[in-house]
């Protein structure tokens, strides 16, 4: 159950956001790409994960004919809303808090949760996730991300 309502958030999501990047204004002159490029192929990744997730579900074994399906347990729910909660946050102290740290910050619980008891493991890579990730879209992609309170 809990797989069929990831499905149903990943097609939505990807729906809002394909709406989204319609909304971008295209210019005549420069990149015969222009600024959509990228969140297109963003788009079309999550449609892929969806898509791969749809293919994990239809594989599954199925219950017998007799066997009633149980019900989702409430942790199921209880994880969603606490990581769209937390994507929340994320979202509201990007722009004054700055990518590498809220990213990082928001990182790690989220690695700890699907990776437990690893937390140097987990600690590092989220630190190095969101510097390098930094350095590549502000230094190589030329993408302006939110500097927040850090210098660079």
């Amino acid at each position: 159950m809990a797989d069929r309502v990831i499905f149903v958030c990943i097609i939505v999501l990807a729906a809002v956001y394909f709406w989204a990047t319609e909304q971008i204004p295209s210019l005549e002159i420069g990149d015969p790409l222009g600024p959509k490029a990228f969140p297109r192929l963003l788009g079309i990744a999550l449609l892929v994960t969806g898509g791969m997730l749809l293919l994990e579900m239809w594989r599954a074994p199925r219950t017998q004919a007799g066997e009633a399906q149980a019900m989702p347990d409430r942790r199921i729910f209880a994880m969603i809303a606490a990581i769209v909660a937390w994507t929340a946050i994320y979202f509201v102290a990007f722009e004054p808090i700055g990518y590498v740290i809220t990213t990082t910050i928001y990182l790690i619980p989220v690695t700890a949760y699907f990776n437990p008891r690893r937390w140097v493991m987990n600690v590092t890579t989220c630190v190095l996730f969101s510097l390098i990730s930094y350095v590549m879209f502000t230094k190589m992609l030329g993408v302006n991300l939110a500097r927040g309170i850090l210098p660079f």
